[in-house]
Parts: structure tokens; C-alpha cells; sequence
């Protein structure tokens, strides 16, 4: 088993915004350290969405065991509590198998929750509520919702992605049901886990270039195609999975509510715009964070190395 400090099991982070390269990195680093890969993306967990999320391939599956990969159907939704739930089962299978953790994404949420042990309101789902709440969303759309969401709680709207529609929603519901601001209901302990957090970096023009070359790939791979087959299968549009970034505009396309040019061009602006928000998770100050540029040769050996002094302090 991989040995602990204090009964605290490892978990290495490798976190950064979008398409700045965390993926192959993460493949080749996990192989040279005995590692499996837990997702730090809130989006991969469905099944039948590949390409608009950029899911790692079967093939790249095959080379890391993957967790919190391909777990729920777009009609399901799973809460902080059960991610961090889903994270915790898998350190445990991880290590028992004598291997190590390293969980990988961009999601600043899960990330920020597991690194500074938050626990999040215990607060049970009002279905009927979430319900009110969702068909409100339905009738003024995700943004809408987001902004009222913001005038009633701007600290908690500060962590949140505007087309989250699952996230405002279920902020809405607690403040409603509570009578409380959802920012200040959040606690936070000691983390469960020896945590060590790498980021990867781009400058900010390399980085949006990757991140339009990405974007028409996927359609190029078939995103319009596979967002057709989610719709054929029975998944409602106002699903909060679908409110993902190049699904919802394709979903609108379908609908003939905007043309294909517009697609693209709505597409790089909004992932645009998700980026400098996860900054405001992922902050290049942020003495927790080990910084490393994504595209210099040094940067596999470098994190390597730290890793190895990483674990090598735990024996």
C-alpha cells in the first residue's frame, strides 16, 4: 500500500485552465509514477458526451486507469458531496492497490473543496423547489438565472460559471430553503488528504490559440452528430449537462435559433471568458500551487521529480 502521513492518504492535483495541456501530460506523468487518474471534470462524468467535452480517448483510457470517467447519464446529477464522496473511494481502491492518486482537471470547485476540506450544507434537495427553480431557468435562460443568483449571493456567483445551471440552481435552493446566503454556509476543515498541487501554464494568447484549433476539431470529430444523438435519446435540452459550452450552441443551431457560424464564434467567447474564471480558482500567486509552463522539455522531469520528494516524504 502507499504509505501516509498522519493516516492521510496522498492525492497529487495537476490542475490548469482548458486545453492547456493537462491531458498527455497527465498520461505520461501517471505511467512513470505508478499513478491512476481520478477526473477533476465536472463534465466527464457523462456518458455520450466525448467530444464537446474533449474526454480523453478510449485508447488514452487503456494506457491510465481513469475515475469519475463515464459514471452518470446527462439526466443525472451528482452534488459536491457526491463527488467528493466518488473521490474518496477511489484514494482508498488507489492506494490499497499500491498505487497513487493524481486527480487532473479544471474544475476549481472540486478542487478547492478537496484541498481545503470544505463541507458543504447539509442542507436536503427540495425537489419541488429545484423543480420551480429549473422551470424558471427553462423559461429566462441559464444567465438570467445566474445574475439573480448574484444580486442575492455575489460571493457565492464569484465561484461559479454563468451556464452552470446546476450549480445556481441548487445555490438558489439552499438560500431559499435556509433563509441564509449560500457563500457563508459553506465550513472548511483539514483536508483528508496529503495534497500536492501542480499547475500547468500557457501564456494567454497560446493558450486561446489551442483553445480555437480544439474547438474545430470537435467539429471536424462530430460534435454536432453526437449532441443530436443525446437529443435522440430522450435527454431534454434544458438538462444541465447540455448547458455545457459547444452543446448548448449546437442544441440552439439545431434548433435553427442561430446559425452555424455562430456556434463557433459564441463558443471561443464563452470558453474564453471560462478561462479567466478558473484564474479566479487557479491563481498564479496562490502559494499552494507549484506553477509549470506547459510546453518547455523540462516540465515531465521537473514534476517527476517533485513527486518523487513528494512521496518520498511520506516513508
Amino acid at each position: 500500500m502507499i504509505a501516509t502521513t498522519q493516516l492521510k492518504p496522498p492525492l497529487i492535483i495537476l490542475l490548469g485552465s482548458t486545453a492547456v495541456g493537462k491531458t498527455e501530460l497527465s498520461l505520461q506523468l501517471a505511467e512513470r509514477i505508478n499513478a491512476e487518474i481520478i477526473s477533476a471534470d465536472s463534465r466527464l462524468m457523462y456518458r455520450g458526451m466525448n467530444i464537446g467535452t474533449a474526454k480523453p480517448t478510449p485508447a488514452e483510457m487503456q494506457r491510465v486507469r481513469h475515475h469519475l470517467v463515464d459514471v452518470a447519464a446527462p439526466d443525472e446529477n451528482w452534488s459536491l458531496p457526491m463527488v467528493l464522496d466518488a473521490v474518496q473511494n477511489a484514494v482508498i481502491g488507489i492506494c490499497a492497490r499500491g498505487r497513487v492518486p493524481l486527480m487532473v482537471g479544471g474544475t476549481g470547485q472540486y478542487i478547492r473543496a478537496l484541498v481545503d476540506g470544505w463541507q458543504p450544507p447539509g442542507v436536503e434537495a427540495d425537489l419541488r423547489l429545484r423543480a420551480t427553480l429549473e422551470h424558471w431557468a427553462a423559461e429566462i435562460g441559464a444567465e438570467a438565472l445566474y445574475a439573480r443568483l448574484r444580486h442575492l449571493d455575489p460571493q457565492a456567483a464569484a465561484r461559479m460559471e454563468p451556464q452552470n445551471l446546476r450549480r445556481s440552481v441548487r445555490a438558489l435552493e439552499v438560500i431559499l430553503t435556509t433563509g441564509k446566503l449560500f457563500s457563508s454556509q459553506r465550513e472548511s476543515g483539514p483536508s483528508p488528504y496529503r495534497v500536492l498541487l501542480l499547475g500547468l501554464q500557457r501564456p494567454r494568447p497560446e493558450l486561446y490559440a489551442r483553445i480555437d484549433a480544439r474547438i474545430h476539431k470537435m467539429f471536424t470529430d462530430g460534435l454536432v452528430a453526437e449532441t443530436q444523438a443525446l437529443l435522440d435519446a430522450g435527454y431534454a435540452p434544458e438538462l444541465p449537462s447540455l448547458s455545457a459550452i459547444g452543446y448548448r450552441q449546437v442544441i440552439q443551431y439545431l434548433n435553427g435559433e442561430i446559425p452555424f457560424d455562430e456556434i463557433i464564434v459564441q463558443m471561443k467567447r464563452i470558453t474564453r471568458r471560462f478561462v479567466r474564471r478558473q484564474s479566479n480558482w487557479f491563481k498564479a500567486d496562490d502559494p499552494q500551487i507549484q506553477w509549470f509552463p506547459a510546453d518547455s522539455g523540462d516540465t515531465l522531469p521537473n514534476i517527476r521529480a517533485v513527486v518523487r520528494h513528494f512521496l518520498a516524504e511520506a516513508n
